[in-house]
């Protein structure tokens, strides 16, 4: 079962809390197969632990890598994430799509 944002945004705010530096990525649009839907967010701290998903698991380490570059400079990103059919069956997935992804610095 997939966490609530609202847990995901407690989740982020505990980490500032606790002196991390955070970042924030929303699932803003989708195309074709995408196994969450528009909103879904995923928090990454700056040591890129993560809380949440935006793709079923398959993008998930780019978007973190991305995090951590939006944490490292504070320059938000958008970027669209595209998986082919080949290679969503090759992660278990039915078939491919593609999402665009909005990634901030939060705190």
């Amino acid at each position: 079962m997939p966490v609530s944002n609202d847990d995901i945004l407690k989740t982020a705010q505990a980490w500032r809390a606790a002196g991390k530096a955070v970042a924030l990525a929303t699932l803003i649009e989708t195309w074709g197969s995408a196994q969450r839907p528009a909103g879904s967010l995923l928090a990454i701290d700056d040591d890129g632990r993560s809380l949440g998903s935006l793709s079923g698991g398959c993008i998930e380490p780019e978007i973190v890598g991305l995090a951590r570059a939006v944490i490292a400079d504070g320059a938000p990103r958008l970027r669209e994430f595209t998986v082919s059919d080949e290679a969503a069956q090759g992660v278990g997935l039915p078939c491919g799509g593609q999402i665009k992804v909005f990634v901030e610095r939060v705190g």
